[in-house]
Parts: C-alpha cells; structure tokens; sequence
C-alpha cells in the first residue's frame, strides 16, 4: 500500500492543507476513489474562486479581496504613457470593469426623458420618517444597458438595454443606478440592478432570462451591493431601511428562478458577502450593523454569528489567516478580527481597532497585513493577525477624496483617488509611495487586473494599462 497526497488550497491567502489517501499500488478501487475525492474537491473549490488568474470575474476580482497573483502588470501610466486603448463611455456606472479572456463587461446608467408629478417613497429612521437631503434620480426615466467590450482592441462589441423606465426609489447624488459591479462563469454575464432586475447574458449579447424582486428600498440612496456566484447560484444581499424587509436570497442561474430566500433583521447596508471554507465546507459571510452573520451558501441556513460592525456596512470582508476582517467608517470607526473557526474557550473576536476607517474606501489585506483608510485617504496598516499598528494616518502627497477599492500585485498596494490619480506604495509595514499615476480625469470604480493589464473605468472612459514597449518602470 502506497499514499496518494492530495493539496487542497483553502480559500483566501492560506497556506494549503493536505490530505493523504490511502492506495493499493495496484488496486484500482482505491485509485478510483482517490481521483473521485479530487475531482470533488477542485469542484468545490472553483465555486469559491472563479475564473482563472488571469481573469477578473466579479467584484474584486477571482477571491472577492482585491489581490492578484500575476507579476508582469504595469504599475506605471499617465493620460497618454502605457495606455493600450481609451473607449468613451456613455451614461454613468460605478460599476468596476469584469474581464473574462477576451470579453470587458460594464454596466451604465443613462438619464431619460423627464417625469413629471413623482413622489419618492417614505423611509423610515430610527422610528421616524426620513429622506436624504442629497437623494435624486426618480424626476427622470433611466436606460440601464450592459455593455461589452473587445480586451485587445478596446471596441464595443455589444451593448443592450436590460431596462428602460421609471425607477422604484431615489439614489444619493454621488451614486448611481448602475453602480453593482456584474458577476461570470466564463459562459454568461450576470447584471444587476437593483430594484430594476437581475439579467443574464451569454457572451453574444443574447439575454437569457431576467428577474426582480421587486422594489428595495435602502434610504433613498441606492444600490451598493454586487452579486456573487456559488455553485450554479447568483447571491443577493438586499437590507432594506430599518430591516423589516431585508432578505438575502440565491437565484437559480440556469432559469432565473428563487433556490432559497430567507429575511435578515438588518437595516440598509451596501456590503458584499464573501465565500469561505470552514472545516471542508463552504460559508457565506455577511457583514452588519448588528451582526455578522455566517450563512450556508446551498440553503440559507444560519451556521453562527457574532457581534456586528457597529457602524453602516458599506465595505466588503475579507479573508485570510483563518479570520475575517470586517469593518464601517460610519457613524463610529471599526474594524474586526473574526475567527472562522474558533478553537475550544477561544472568543469568536480576535482583536478590534476603533479608528481609521472612512464611510466608502474598502480594506485590503495583502500578505500579513491589513490596510484600511479615511475618505480623505489617511492610510493605516495593521498586523492581521494581532492587529497592532505598524503606520496609522499616512497622507498621499495630493488631497484627495477616495471611493473606489484598494487592488494589490507583486509586492504593491494601489489605491485610486476620486481625480483619477493611483498611488503605488511598497506593501509592508513601512510607508513607502513607489510612484503616482494620473489619468486626469475622475475616477470612482475600482481597478481591475488580469493578464499583463490594468483596467479602470474613469467617469468618462475605459482605458487598458499595458506595457509599452520600451517604457521604463517608475512612478512619476
């Protein structure tokens, strides 16, 4: 009798854990077995990472945590240095670009014909009734399209109209309603806008089926929330106002139809759920005001919680180092250490840090350490695993306003001001700026990276950052 080793990768940034199966040299019984456990477990596991490494297929990116594993990518560019391409985009998205092989998708949001006579719907806080000073967008008709582009070339292959109308609530001035980032398998593309539907399109341009849920009502500010896949599941989150009709459901991405849906006690929050494996099976985490709450992805049922962020969830978990890391900017600043699977007497919180945190910017953790931002950018970095300090409030050279999610590659942080400029810095615990890279005009979605390439979405273009030929390396 010999032993197979078989590695199976957790999710995240986690070192391997291996299993050893036992095999007669020459039995095929035990062969077989052993390959039906691999092919079990790799299936399993694509459901937790999408996509290839040099693929983007959803909200930051193929582990949900902003990080790539790929090296030969540009870290330097302006306006017209190591740009590929630059495509004018129409309407407005904040959406971040979703790159699979060949195919760019983006979602945008283009303002109609005026309606006249509307009244946004009552929203409720604390008890009372409540409306955003800065909410707007239900005086017009909106054209939601979902769009796809050529990644060599930069062309526009498709674009179709997934809705054409009137909208079920208002949105915050700063956002708009193509702000959820879609999701793909490689085969289809799914987007989602909020109370005007979920759609699928293969890559042709060909929709599938679409899908509402009907009006959800988050305080007249608007979409935040991206959808996820899991095995053969599209997962939306949807807190509404003061929780009464929050929800978190899987829909069926073969027909569009609800597998489970089941109602959240939480108020509005605009947070992603990330997938994670604990003790060999899959976990669906949600941040909240109140709670976070782990979920199993294939039903719906809770597994366990503990005590929430404190603030309104706005920014997404991530994982790694058996925890997960959970934060909010707004009203208090918080940031959580959270045990995935705590050993006996253990607390279920590993550490907390009270300060730092803006209402938007998201964390990232990048190897052994944890950063985290104001909106105006002041920079903190943490030990992920005992949270102590390592730089706090470190300012970029230029005032700045930050919206869009941190992205990390070969040893670099890169962060994205609101006036398009991206700051490299070496990922460690010492502070160090490697170089600044301005487009020149706005930018609120996050990057994306996949193959030797860059993508961002600037408020009025999609641009590819690529290599030139002969163009040194080094930040301006």
């Amino acid at each position: 009798m010999r032993l197979i080793p078989i590695v199976i990768f957790r999710h995240g940034r986690d070192a391997a854990w291996c299993r050893a199966i036992p095999s007669m040299t020459v039995g095929v019984p035990w062969a077989m077995r052993a390959i039906a456990v691999l092919v079990a477990c790799f299936a399993f596991l694509s459901a937790l990472a999408l996509g290839g490494s040099d693929d983007w297929p959803g909200w930051r990116g193929p582990t949900a945590n902003g990080v790539s594993p790929l090296k030969d990518v540009p870290w330097s560019w302006s306006a017209d240095r190591n740009v590929a391409w630059k495509t004018p985009l129409e309407g407005r998205g904040h959406s971040s670009p979703v790159v699979w092989g060949d195919r760019i998708f983006l979602t945008t949001d283009i303002q109609g014909e005026a309606v006249a006579g509307v009244v946004p719907p009552k929203h409720m806080l604390r008890g009372e009734p409540f409306r955003q000073p800065d909410s707007m967008g239900m005086d017009h008709k909106h054209i939601l399209k979902v769009m796809c582009f050529d990644a060599k070339s930069g062309k526009r292959l498709w674009e179709h109209t997934a809705y054409e109308g009137t909208v079920a609530d208002e949105i915050h001035k700063f956002n708009t309603y193509a702000s959820p980032t879609t999701v793909t398998d490689g085969k289809f593309v799914y987007a989602y806008f909020e109370s005007q539907g979920l759609y699928k399109y293969d890559f042709d341009g060909k929709q599938i089926w679409k899908m509402s849920f009907g009006p959800i009502m988050s305080e007249g500010l608007g979409a935040g929330v991206s959808p996820i896949l899991f095995e053969g599941k599209i997962i939306i989150l949807a807190d509404q106002d003061e929780g009464e009709n929050s929800f978190l459901a899987a829909v069926s991405a073969k027909d569009g139809s609800i597998a489970w849906k089941i109602a959240r006690k939480a108020p509005s929050s605009y947070t992603v759920p990330v997938l994670a494996e604990v003790n060999r099976q899959p976990q669906l985490i949600v941040s909240g005001t109140e709670n976070l709450i782990a979920y199993d992805p294939r039903t719906g049922k809770e597994i366990w919680r503990t005590e929430g962020v404190g603030g309104v969830s706005v920014h997404t978990p991530v994982l790694g180092h058996g925890m997960v890391f959970a934060s909010t900017g707004y009203p208090i600043k918080n940031v959580m250490a959270v045990r995935l699977n705590p050993a006996p007497g253990e607390e279920r919180v590993a550490w907390t840090y009270k300060k730092g945190t803006g209402y938007i910017p998201n964390t990232i953790l990048y190897g052994d350490y944890l950063y985290f931002m104001t909106d105006a950018g002041l920079l903190t970095c943490v030990d992920a695993m005992t949270g102590k300090p390592q730089y706090e409030s470190k300012r970029f050279p230029t005032p700045a306003h930050f919206a869009g999610a941190p992205v990390a590659f070969d040893g670099k942080l890169l962060i994205t001001s609101q006036d398009g400029d991206t700051y490299v810095l070496k990922a460690g615990p010492v502070y160090e700026i490697l170089g600044t890279n301005s487009l020149g005009e706005g930018v609120v979605a996050s990057l994306a990276i996949a193959g030797d390439s860059i993508y961002i979405r600037s408020e009025k273009n999609l641009y590819r950052i690529r290599q030139a030929a002969g163009v040194i390396q080094s930040g301006k």
